[in-house]
């Protein structure tokens, strides 16, 4: 998988779009704890734990976003998401369908799902701040975006409809 041609269809995908983004290119980082160190990442940014699952058949798929230290529990997620026995997705599906490895994972990646097999959901949180952060399908760079720029205009662009849950004890 060539992360810099999949990065370089991102960027060029939002800027076909006129979407407003900030975009900062670092070291390799495969946890969240490293995205959590960057400079770029402060109070008004959050960076999203995106966490790709499947039920036990492998015929639904989601791509969860969390805060980074939501607690993350497969058997309140699968009860939220109407979905049984949830859990992490294979590898290979999420190279196919999103163009994504892993420590790359973010919801840009469901810009190749052009079937849209995998649903996007996110816990209430993710909202909590004025901006919300993702690697654009490569985890040597990092897009912020203003909420509502990512909720109302990438998201619909994409073609898009998530699920909301609720997560987290504090929003």
């Amino acid at each position: 998988m060539e992360l810099l041609s999949t990065r370089r269809e991102v960027l060029a995908f939002l800027d076909e779009q006129a979407i407003p983004y900030e975009y900062h290119e670092h070291e390799r980082a495969a946890s969240i704890d490293e995205c959590l160190r960057m400079p770029f990442i402060t109070e008004d940014v959050t960076i999203c734990r995106n966490i790709f699952l499947c039920n036990d058949r492998k015929t639904n798929y989601f791509l969860l976003l969390l805060r980074p230290l939501t607690p993350f529990r497969t058997s309140v997620v699968s009860k939220m998401l109407g979905s049984s026995r949830l859990s992490f997705g294979p590898v290979e599906t999420m190279e196919e369908k999103m163009h994504l490895t892993s420590g790359s994972v973010s919801p840009l990646g469901l810009l190749f799902d052009q079937e849209h097999t995998i649903r996007l959901a996110y816990d209430k949180a993710v909202c909590s701040t004025p901006r919300i952060a993702f690697h654009p399908c490569d985890n040597s760079a990092t897009l912020i975006f203003e909420q509502e720029v990512f909720w109302q205009k990438v998201i619909p662009a994409m073609g898009i409809d998530p699920v909301c849950i609720h997560l987290s004890e504090n929003d």
